[in-house]
């Protein structure tokens, strides 16, 4: 029984870590059930997967792909006009919002066309009598 080393396969995927992701992604699709492309001679899993990564009897893009989609985690929506429910204040918040583009502060003053913020005065409520 010849042993495997990473080395082995390091011509095949040039990145040790990104090898061990893919020889474990391998690794757990035979643990699954998957068919070998290699004899067994006794090995476990992982060595098995890398013996078949060394062997080039297995696509390695292939494997790539797999552990990708195998991490990717997507929202399926069944319904796109369904309405989205608001969280609590958001209805509100959104007429105010909409009350302060269309007037002032409170509601009844003019809106400047400048974008400057208003003095710790103008909020107070003008200068304080002396």
């Amino acid at each position: 029984m010849a042993r495997v080393t990473v080395e082995d396969c390091v011509d095949k995927v040039e990145n040790r870590f990104e090898l061990v992701m893919v020889a474990a992604q391998r690794a757990r699709k035979i643990g699954s059930g998957a068919a070998l492309t290699v004899d067994r001679d006794n090995d476990k899993n992982p060595v098995v997967a890398l013996r078949e990564i060394a062997e080039e009897t297995v696509e390695v893009p292939n494997l790539k792909e797999e552990l990708v989609r195998s991490h990717q985690r997507m929202a399926a929506y069944e319904d796109e006009e369904e309405d989205i429910d608001l969280m609590d204040g958001e209805e509100e918040w959104g007429t105010i919002a909409a009350r302060r583009e269309n007037a002032g502060m409170y509601g009844d003053e003019e809106v400047a066309d400048d974008d400057s913020e208003p003095s710790l005065e103008d909020l107070a409520g003008g200068r304080p009598a002396e």
